[in-house]
Order: C-alpha cells, then sequence, then structure tokens
C-alpha cells in the first residue's frame, strides 16, 4: 500500500462525503422533464422488434421513425448527440423493407441467420468510430475530425443488417466518469437534471435511459459502460477482456495489455437482448462465450461483497447504502430461490487502487493529451491543469488528472508499480478460484446512484470499484434494480471468470424479471 496515494485518496473520500451532501441539499432532485413515450414501438426489446420484422409486423423505415422522433424530442433535455446520419439511415431501412417485401417465408428466414440484426437501428459511442461521423473524441485539437472507416465492431454489426443512427457523447479521450467537453458541451442524466449521465458512454447512457435508442455500443476501459448505465437506469455489459475486437476505437495504443483492459460493449434497457447482441459483436470469437446456449440457473453460486473492506474499505469512498441494498436485494432473492449465496471475502483486493492505476499507467503508446510536454512532463501537466481552472486551457481537467495520473505512474515509485501489476496476476488467479466455472461475484458499480454536473474530480477517486475487473480482463454486467427514494436509478455489477460473460447476463435476466429492470423516465 502506498502511503502518498492512500493518505490522498482518504483526504479526497473526506471532502467528497461532504460535498457530496452539501450539492444534495444545494440541488434538490430535479426531475428531467423529457416528453413521455406516446408510441409504443419503443418500448418493443431487440427480441420483439426481430420477431415483428420478420412477420412484417413492422418495417424497418416505421422503427427507424420511431427513433428519429424520440431522439429528436429528448435530445434537448440531454445533449447527448455528436452527430447522426439520419438521412443515409432511412435509405438503408427502405433497401431492407424492399428486400423483406419481396422475400418468402424460407427466404426471410435465411436472411436473418445470415444476417440476425437486418433492418434494426442502433447508435454508437462517438469513440468507437463511424465512416463518416465525426471522431473528435470531446478533444478540442482533433475538432472537425471525421472517422475514415467503421471500427471493427461497428463493421461486423453492420454486416449482420443493423443500421447506425448517429455517434454519441463522450468526455475529451474517454478520460473522465462524466461527460462534459469543449466540443459538445454538458451531457445530462436521464432522470435528474442537476446530475451527470456518466462517462465515458455517458451520451450513451443517457439515450438508453430516455428510451431514444434500442441499443447503444460503449467501451469500457475502467467502468465507461457500467457507470453511465449506473446512473441512467439501464444494462450495461463490459465482455471478457480480448473477446470483442477493439479496432478503429479512440484512443487506442498497440498493447496487449490494452486490448484486455479495453473492451466494447453493448448497453440496453433489455437485459434479454445482451446476449444476441454481445454474440454478434463478437464476431469469430463468438464460439468462445456460448451466449446463446441455456444456462442452468440452479447450478450457479452466488458471491456478494458490498465493497472494499478492512483498511482499503476505510480509506475508499463510502458505497452508498440504496447501492449496498440493491446488492443485499438481489442476494437474497437467489438464497429464497436455493441457490448458494455466500459473502465473498477476496484477500487481494487489499491494494486494489495501486493495482488498478498502475495497469492504466502503464500502457505503451497510449496517447497522451499534451503530446510534446517538454524534458518536465509533469510540471507541463500541472501548469496545464492550473489553466484549465480558469478556463485557460484547450484541454479538460479530468482529462489532465488522468494524464497527471499516468505522467507519475500512477503518483507511486516506478519500482512499486511494476510490483502492483504482479498482484494483479495474483488477484485474477483468487478471483478465478472463487467463481470457477459457475460462479459469480455481486459488487457495486459505484459508490452513489449518480454525481453532479462538475464535481466527477472527486468521486473518481473510486474508479478501481470497476477499473480493477478490466485490468483483470473479467467479464461485468451492470444490473439495473429499479429507482431510490430520489427517483435516481440504483444496481450493481455481476463478474464472473473468463469467457463466462453468459452467466452475468443470465443473473441480469433473472434479476429483471423480479424487479423489473428499466423505469422509464416518466414513470420515475
Amino acid at each position: 500500500m502506498e502511503l502518498f496515494l492512500r493518505i490522498m485518496q482518504f483526504m479526497i473520500k473526506i471532502a467528497y462525503t461532504i460535498v457530496y451532501k452539501l450539492l444534495n441539499f444545494v440541488y434538490s432532485p430535479e426531475k428531467n422533464e423529457l416528453p413521455p413515450i406516446e408510441d409504443d414501438t419503443i418500448l418493443l426489446s431487440l427480441t420483439e422488434v426481430l420477431k415483428r420484422l420478420q412477420t412484417r409486423e413492422l418495417s424497418s423505415v416505421e422503427l427507424l421513425e420511431s427513433y428519429m422522433e424520440r431522439i429528436r424530442d429528448v435530445n434537448p433535455h440531454l445533449n447527448a448527440i455528436v452527430e447522426t446520419r439520419f438521412d443515409d439511415a432511412l435509405e438503408e431501412a427502405n433497401r431492407v423493407d424492399a428486400m423483406l417485401k419481396l422475400s418468402t417465408p424460407e427466404r426471410l428466414n435465411e436472411l436473418y441467420k445470415n444476417q440476425p440484426l437486418l433492418g434494426v437501428p442502433f447508435t454508437v459511442k462517438e469513440a468507437c468510430g463511424v465512416k463518416d461521423l465525426s471522431f473528435e473524441v470531446g478533444s478540442l485539437k482533433r475538432q472537425g475530425m471525421k472517422s475514415k472507416s467503421n471500427g471493427a465492431v461497428i463493421s461486423i454489426l453492420r454486416s449482420a443488417g443493423a443500421i447506425p443512427l448517429l455517434v454519441s457523447a463522450n468526455p475529451e479521450y474517454c478520460f473522465s466518469i462524466e461527460t462534459n467537453t469543449y466540443t459538445n458541451g454538458k451531457c445530462c442524466n436521464a432522470y435528474d437534471a442537476t446530475k451527470s449521465s456518466g462517462g465515458s458512454s455517458g451520451g450513451e447512457g443517457a439515450l438508453n435511459g430516455a428510451g431514444a435508442t434500442l441499443f447503444g455500443i460503449g467501451s469500457d476501459i475502467a467502468g465507461s459502460i457500467r457507470i453511465p448505465s449506473l446512473f441512467n437506469g439501464v444494462f450495461g455489459h463490459k465482455p471478457t477482456g480480448g473477446a470483442v475486437s477493439v479496432s478503429g476505437h479512440f484512443p487506442h495504443a498497440n498493447d496487449a495489455d490494452y486490448i484486455q483492459y479495453l473492451q466494447l460493449g453493448p448497453i440496453t434497457r433489455f437485459a434479454s437482448d445482451l446476449s444476441l447482441i454481445l454474440h454478434v459483436m463478437a464476431g469469430n470469437k463468438a464460439s468462445k462465450l456460448h451466449l446463446l446456449s441455456p444456462v442452468q440457473l440452479n447450478q450457479m453460486k452466488i458471491y456478494y461483497s458490498l465493497g472494499f473492506t478492512d483498511l482499503n474499505g476505510i480509506l475508499h469512498h463510502d458505497v452508498h447504502n440504496d447501492i449496498s441494498g440493491s446488492i443485499l436485494n438481489a442476494a437474497n432473492y437467489f438464497k429464497q430461490k436455493g441457490l448458494p449465496v455466500k459473502e465473498a471475502k477476496i484477500k487481494g483486493f487489499r491494494n486494489s487502487t495501486e493495482i488498478a492505476l498502475s495497469s492504466i499507467a502503464h500502457l505503451h503508446n497510449f496517447p497522451f493529451l499534451i503530446e510534446n510536454p517538454g524534458d518536465f512532463p509533469v510540471l507541463k501537466t500541472l501548469s496545464e491543469y492550473s489553466l484549465s481552472v480558469f478556463g485557460l486551457s484547450d484541454f479538460t481537467k479530468d482529462g489532465l488528472i488522468f494524464e497527471l495520473m499516468r505522467r507519475t505512474n500512477g503518483f507511486m515509485p516506478t519500482r512499486n508499480s511494476y510490483k502492483y501489476r504482479k498482484e494483479r496476476d495474483l488477484l485474477r488467479s483468487e478471483i478465478i478460484r472463487l467463481l470457477g466455472d459457475n460462479g459469480v461475484l455481486f459488487f457495486p458499480t459505484f459508490t452513489v446512484p449518480a454525481i453532479h454536473h462538475n464535481s466527477s474530480l472527486l468521486p473518481l477517486w473510486a474508479i478501481d470499484y470497476t477499473l480493477i475487473f478490466n485490468v483483470c480482463g473479467l467479464p461485468a454486467t451492470h444490473v439495473t434494480m429499479g429507482l431510490n427514494k430520489d427517483k435516481l436509478p440504483v444496481g450493481f455489477q455481476v463478474i464472473a471468470s473468463p469467457f463466462k460473460d453468459r452467466l452475468c447476463i443470465k443473473i441480469a435476466e433473472e434479476l429483471e424479471a423480479k424487479f423489473g429492470g428499466w423505469v422509464p423516465p416518466e414513470d420515475a
């Protein structure tokens, strides 16, 4: 354990405990007055949509028009969109409908066997790359940049017949748990206008929470799918490290660890849709995940933890009672169903902050915001941060804090950071031994239901609640568990052994059926 790092973390914990309560006092919950969903098509899951497309009860054009109208209605409240491609998308949908109209039932079955998402719209985090659309990734120095091609996953989805509608907002270089940039402004929470949509897949979180997309594609290197899913009351899955291609994503690194840490994954209102979307996204690696194979719930084991414990728990941000309560509610439900349920004691978590930060700090060839910092990169970063506080920098404060962490080897001596990378491997082995082939771990996704706008620098120090599972390469699904008394979504993440993603998703499906899953914001 690093003394300087942990003193800093504890002081920030105390500060945020005070600030969070103060902000809740000053800014009482302000319902984001989204227009109500009046088109029942929006309430259909992907599975239901595909059935209606195949039976011609619904056309692709009708489906796209429903979502485009919903997007236009809610985006003034959310500011979640960077750029759309509605006209091109409608042309593609018209071609799909013409093909379906002329197809026999046998031909329809063949079409959907080869293109399982034919005629289905989806939305994409800007950082994932959609051809000819914005590729600024929240950065002023990339302003005006367009993606020259589709990222690998977007290409796979397009080959499966899916139609991208837009690219959504993310923070600068994806370096924040809040989506607030100089290029696109502030992205708002779907439920509470005083709260952030999260980051870095903040635009996708907000659009999904608002019922403005059938499903979205996000990316996650430190919780960037799961945290926005928590804040906006939806489901999000971070796949096993290496299970999904990250080619075409920005930022990118030619580093073996990078393709383990970063994963693209689905965000959706319906847990029941996760398996199919991920199966398609995984491409030629889908066979390793067995996502379409049935899971025997009665053969599973449940472990849970309410957060980090012992000294590490004391130094960390406290987990909100509503988050802990959602974990206990889920654990009790499965206990009543007869599954073995046990509180987990994971010794390797004791240096979770050091393990998480050192792993990210040592990514090779990973882009920096300041490309040529001179002989004193730490001083240059601190100087730029000072300017950013007064709005005099081209870089955001959050991005520069992440930059500073990397420039200082995770705020620890270089020799120590290599030691913690070895501890990472031991922790990974410990979790895999515990969970085996049929176990899952319930763990907080984050410490609070949602953070306030412009407050992310303090709660950012709890990022290892999610980041620790990225650096271990483990699959994780955020499960939404309804709303608290302030009408904010609550929930937690479910973790499994590598390539056991289907276990996480099975738990999400069970809890969706029991607790109701996504709640439309107007019903909050």
